[in-house]
């Protein structure tokens, strides 16, 4: 592994352009190889098998690309791949999910009940829920899944009327009454944050996953002495599975700059 490596990360779709953009604005010198696995969205009604199948083979595709760092921007695959990812790295390079960095985060937080919202396998795992009472036993968890979040942003319906009207749905159900914070539990969220935050009007902490988590990634490549700090103007790499218009789109509004988008098919 070498400074100037690249840092691989790898979604469903274009959720975790959220975690890279972060990870952009923090370290510019860094290196972007991102993957987008649209041929299998969403993951989030995908067998563990499946998920598990899908994982890896991305992650052998970012390591022959020599990346110092694969970070599952993807929670559904961090709760059910993450295992197999982090073997798979070993000695080539850093595993990261992006489940553990909002646990630590929200457990040295001031909350006292936090919700959960994210896709059905996510919260089937109960795996936030879980680590979060394994770290505080004081802190209340509510979990609720949030199934068409996830297709409906890909489709680009988010602040409107339609987005506006799914959300309500969901954030009005008895699972998320009376919380403090409530944890975005999926890397497409943050797209829909700023709606989030409209709905309960400051009265909820909301946890974004892809600030956080890009923030250990700093600290984690640092501690390891593999932080790029040289100037640099990186190419970043974008492929995805299946060509899409929308992840084009959203890629070029996140990078502010024209992308060079690869269709890549993997076994």
């Amino acid at each position: 592994m070498n400074k100037t490596d690249a840092i691989g990360i790898f979604d469903s779709g274009i959720g975790g352009l959220t975690v890279g953009h972060q990870i952009a604005k923090l370290m510019p010198n860094e290196q972007i190889i991102y993957f987008g696995d649209t041929k299998h969205l969403p993951y989030g009604d995908k067998s563990k098998d499946a998920i598990i199948h899908y994982s890896k083979n991305i992650t052998k595709f970012l390591l022959n690309q020599n990346c110092k760092m694969v970070v599952i921007a993807c929670n559904t695959a961090s709760a059910l791949a993450f295992g197999a990812v982090k073997d798979l790295c070993k000695q080539k390079a850093i595993a990261v999910n992006v489940i553990d960095p909002v646990i630590d985060f929200t457990c040295t937080s001031k909350a006292h009940s936090v919700g959960i919202i994210g896709t059905k396998n996510t919260i089937l795992s109960d795996v936030y829920a879980s680590k979060i009472h394994a770290l505080s036993s004081e802190v209340k968890t509510r979990s609720l899944a949030t199934p068409l979040l996830v297709p409906m942003i890909e489709e680009g319906f988010y602040q409107n009327k339609i987005s506006n009207t799914i959300l309500s749905n969901y954030l009005e159900k008895e699972e998320l009454q009376n919380i403090d914070h409530l944890i975005l539990g999926c890397t497409h969220y943050p797209l829909i944050e700023d709606e989030i935050k409209q709905y309960y009007k400051g009265t909820v902490e909301i946890v974004n996953s892809a600030k956080i988590v890009s923030k250990y990634i700093e600290k984690k490549l640092s501690d390891s002495d593999l932080l790029n700090e040289s100037p640099s103007q990186p190419q970043h790499e974008f492929h995805v599975s299946d060509f899409t218009d929308s992840f084009e789109q959203s890629a070029q509004h996140f990078f502010g700059e024209r992308i060079n988008l690869k269709e890549t098919r993997l076994k």
